[in-house]
């Protein structure tokens, strides 16, 4: 076997670029969403809401909602980012942006442990959204 595809009982996986298709596709979906500017605090307030949703219907398609906690706590995921989302909107733009920009950085690190435990999502789409949630508030903060 070479080493650039590997299947031991560890379960590694392989080393290739094109492995990480996710988060290539991510790095180019921030360039271009950014590449004029920050879009509108309305916009990004309202994809932050929508993120915990995607999760939502991840789980249930997967079956990965059945346990009482894992609903519990993908819910408590969907109030705390809409919760962050609706305050945005309800200040000034300078601070809404940076609100908006700390709610994606947060679901970045949600994404980051959702991929970290491989439940209720793919792992390649918490791979990019991670990368997406993290790039985008970065781009948020240098930008606005």
């Amino acid at each position: 076997m070479t080493d650039s595809v590997r299947d031991d009982a560890a379960g590694t996986r392989p080393r290739r670029l094109p492995h990480r298709w996710p988060t290539l596709a991510a790095v180019a979906l921030v360039v271009v969403t950014f590449v004029d500017g920050v879009p509108p605090v309305g916009l990004l307030a309202g994809l932050l809401a929508v993120m915990p949703v995607c999760y939502l219907l991840f789980g249930a398609f997967r079956g990965e909602l059945r346990g009482s906690r894992v609903l519990a706590v993908q819910l408590a995921g969907l109030a705390g980012f809409t919760a962050m989302a609706a305050l945005a909107l309800a200040v000034d733009e300078k601070l809404g942006l940076r609100m908006v920009a700390v709610g994606w950085l947060a679901h970045g690190i949600w994404d980051i442990l959702h991929h970290r435990s491989g439940r209720v999502v793919p792992r390649a789409w918490s791979e990019w959204c991670a990368v997406v949630d993290v790039g985008g508030a970065l781009a948020i903060l240098t930008l606005a």
